[in-house]
């Protein structure tokens, strides 16, 4: 089989790196941009953390801030208007994944011709086109958007979810900075760290994984398994932070050159119709999902099971899978991972909408990467499973 790798040309690492901004930007020529971030980043002054650099290398940029925590098309057309008001060389997308998320898609609409809607770059359609380069700086450790080539965006008129996947999507470069996560609150800290989590067991246990994807994958699972309750529990912990920000990193361009599956499939119109954030959506599906295709990969999902930390290589695989679930489930509950129902979700509305949500996890693309696929009648089946 030959893999297509893809990665954003640089990635600036480390502690304090959001300070290098300025450099980035010039070894590529840009000196325009027009950054993307959420209300909080702003009214925080969070955004000041990226804005400063910026005035200190006499570089005027200015500020789109009306993403929301389930990007639209709608946010999305409403950035495109105002990126092409201006006279901007590139994208900056600062925050979680959401601010990022916009920011990728806004390239990609604004590259098309004017009316057109985002619709028409979901996926089956390759978006690989882009007006301007986007440059990401995450500020929460999950989503690793800041190093993939998809973007994911609500359509207001149906509620889906729409999956958008190419090299439209892929960030010219990316800078990591730990030190933007420390006021990061608990529950963001284990939604996002879960998120993170989920993309590299799913990239390692998807029916596209290839090396070099793996190797992301499992160097990502070792970080986030003995980290992730520890940043949970010390905000503070400064190794913890920055190795569940290289572990959502890894996580990302693990998935980024393989793909996700059924949890992904399944928890995007969760967030669609319910408005669940992603990594929460994800985490209350990780169980019963990873139990539904636990035999059907076992010896992946047992060398997942003793990178997280939980099973030893004198494990058989039977029982690295086993203590693998009792890890998943164990999480949960340590991290306070609501079901739909305690949730607030109402049980009636939730079984209304199974068909529906059935179908469009289908349609997404991601379970046919599962190592099991369901039909719709299975994942109504598990959507009921994890509702209490």
């Amino acid at each position: 089989m030959t893999a297509t790798i893809v990665s954003p040309r640089l990635m600036r690492i480390g502690g304090g790196s959001v300070d290098q901004i300025a450099e980035v930007l010039g070894l590529f020529g840009l000196s325009r941009p027009l950054v993307v971030t959420d209300p909080w980043m702003v009214s925080s002054g969070t955004v000041s953390r990226l804005l400063d650099p910026l005035v200190r290398a006499d570089i005027v940029a200015a500020v789109f801030s009306e993403t929301v925590p389930d990007p639209t098309d709608t946010v999305v057309e409403a950035g495109v208007a105002a990126f092409r008001a201006g006279n901007y060389d590139c994208l900056i997308g600062f925050g979680g994944g959401s601010p990022m998320d916009t920011a990728k898609a806004m390239g990609i609409l604004a590259a098309a011709e004017p009316g057109a809607k985002m619709r028409a770059f979901k996926v089956p359609a390759q978006a690989d086109r882009a007006a301007v380069p986007v440059i990401c700086i995450p500020t929460t450790a999950g989503t690793g958007s800041e190093a993939t080539r998809f973007t994911v965006i609500t359509d207001t008129e149906t509620e889906e979810k729409m999956l958008i996947a190419g090299l439209g999507a892929l960030p010219l470069a990316a800078i990591v900075d730990y030190e933007l996560t420390y006021s990061v609150p608990p529950r963001t800290t284990a939604d996002t760290g879960i998120d993170s989590l989920t993309h590299a067991l799913e990239a390692y246990v998807s029916k596209r994984a290839n090396p070099h994807a793996d190797s992301l994958a499992l160097s990502a699972m070792r970080l986030i398994g003995r980290h992730l309750r520890i940043a949970f529990r010390q905000p503070n912990n400064a190794a913890a932070r920055e190795a569940m920000m290289l572990g959502a990193m890894q996580a990302g361009l693990a998935f980024s050159n393989s793909s996700v599956a059924l949890v992904h499939g399944m928890s995007r119109p969760i967030g669609a119709h319910f408005h669940v954030p992603h990594g929460l959506s994800n985490a209350m599906l990780l169980p019963a999902v990873t139990e539904y295709g636990l035999n059907d990969a076992l010896p992946r999902y047992a060398e997942a099971a003793r990178a997280i930390g939980v099973a030893t290589k004198e494990d058989a695989d039977q029982v690295a899978g086993s203590k693998l679930l009792e890890e998943l489930r164990e999480l949960n509950q340590e991290l306070g991972v609501p079901t739909p129902a305690d949730y607030g979700i109402g049980a009636a509305k939730w079984e209304g909408l199974l068909p529906l949500m059935a179908q469009q996890a289908l349609a997404s693309g991601s379970p046919a990467n599962n190592p099991r696929v369901p039909d719709a009648a299975e994942i109504v089946a598990l959507y009921r499973r994890v509702y209490a």
